[in-house]
């Protein structure tokens, strides 16, 4: 049984078949919701997903509910107000609970930790939909849509060294992809996921400068500088962040990445956001073909 805590609790090699196999599921949907037009068929059907979200969503559901419907399968969502997740009994006695009835897990929560505890005590596999260290999941769509759209692009990640940034950090050493990290002192990238980076072979540049990371780039990828949990920081993240919001003149002709939601006049311009050098629509999207391969991959494990 296989757990996505992080991204590389993947192979290299699992990463690469991953990204065949939602590619692969891609090309045979026509986007029509029916399961029959798939080549993989319903790998998933008569599985359920339990999403438990302690976050807000609009991509993780909608992409991960949209994935099981289209493969055959269920999921259930399970909000805040749903679940027990560490508030009324042990995050270990949910778990296992909901591993007696379901055949996966996906959570978006906060603490890392809870992730963890899911996947020891589930008997199903736990993917992580999101925490404050972590976002495999993106980090499976960016991947798919850059080699979508590029044989060996260099990448340039600007601004902050957040969930997102850190496990696109380890992903993109696994793809094998040139990859720069500017960010402002204080908020680069732990070192523990640099060190992790570096054990395949391809850690990250790194820098305080947002116009020398970008310089050699064929993609700049940004995200939001204040995440849910840190409005109380704004008003001294924002300060700390000047210089780093990705303008046109900054983008040039580069091709733009954002997870989503993006903070408009923030991190990124609104007319860099609308030009046509923006893949985020192709990214967004690819977070379903991404969730789909993985979770057909997954059920192939058993």
């Amino acid at each position: 049984m296989t757990d996505i805590v992080d991204i590389d609790d993947l192979t290299t090699g699992e990463l690469a078949t991953v990204l065949d196999r939602a590619a692969e599921i891609k090309a045979g949907n026509t986007g029509d919701g029916d399961a029959s037009d798939d080549p993989a068929g319903e790998p998933l059907a008569n599985r359920t997903l339990a999403m438990l979200f302690e976050k807000p969503s609009t991509r993780t559901r909608i992409s991960f509910e949209t994935g099981m419907t289209q493969l055959g399968g269920h999921a259930i969502f399970l909000g805040p107000d749903d679940i027990h997740l560490g508030h009324g009994e042990p995050v270990k006695d949910t778990a296992r609970a909901i591993g007696r009835y379901t055949d996966f897990v996906m959570a978006r929560v906060f603490d890392h930790a809870d992730v963890v505890d899911l996947a020891t005590w589930a008997d199903v596999p736990v993917i992580n939909g999101l925490t404050d260290d972590a976002h495999p999941c993106q980090t499976l769509a960016d991947l798919l849509t850059i080699r979508e759209h590029f044989e060996d692009p260099s990448v340039a990640w600007v601004g902050d060294g957040n969930n997102v940034c850190q496990s696109f950090v380890v992903g993109a050493a696994m793809a094998g992809l040139d990859l720069t990290v500017a960010t402002p002192p204080g908020y680069g990238v732990d070192d523990g996921v640099l060190a992790r980076a570096e054990g395949f072979g391809n850690p990250p540049e790194t820098t305080h400068d947002p116009a020398a990371a970008v310089a050699g780039a064929d993609v700049v990828y940004t995200d939001v500088w204040v995440s849910m949990g840190q409005e109380d920081d704004r008003a001294e993240k924002l300060a700390d962040f000047e210089g780093f919001q990705v303008t046109t003149d900054l983008l040039g002709d580069r091709a733009l990445m954002h997870c989503l939601p993006a903070h408009r006049g923030e991190e990124v311009t609104d007319d860099a956001l609308e030009s046509d050098n923006a893949i985020v629509w192709d990214q967004a999207e690819n977070r379903l073909h991404a969730q789909k391969g993985l979770l057909a991959w997954l059920a192939e494990q058993e």
